[in-house]
């Protein structure tokens, strides 16, 4: 990563990819029957939301292991989102070729936010 091309959380690969995983699940989610619009559609949208929304707010926070702990929320929020893919395929409101390449999604975000953790981590022993 080049430091000095970092003005803000939008210039991150991690976050940039989050949020192009962010628009491709939140148009899954309104894609879903109306049924679902007050559970899953909704839960999938907050989680999306969630994974960029707390890369920015580590980033924000100035402290290393703040931004980690942010970091680490990010994560968890991927994982629920491939618990609310696997819920579409198994109520048939995606196929499992869709979800393959949403789950690879997922797991290359988490790769990069484990990467942006140990990066961090790498900074706060440094200072």
């Amino acid at each position: 990563m080049d430091e000095s091309k970092i003005k803000g959380f939008e210039d991150l690969d991690v976050w940039q990819i989050c949020r192009e995983l962010r628009v491709k699940l939140t148009t899954i989610a309104r894609d879903l029957p109306a049924e679902e619009k007050f559970r899953l559609t909704d839960q999938i949208i907050r989680a999306a939301r969630s994974v960029t929304n707390n890369i920015a707010e580590g980033y924000g926070r100035y402290h290393f292991q703040e931004n980690i702990q942010f970091c680490r929320q990010s994560r968890g929020s991927l994982y629920e989102l491939i618990d609310h893919l696997t819920i579409c395929v198994e109520e048939n409101y995606l196929s499992s070729d869709h979800f393959d390449k949403l789950n690879s999604d997922c797991v290359r975000a988490i790769k990069l936010i484990n990467g942006f953790i140990r990066f961090l981590q790498k900074q706060k022993k440094a200072v």
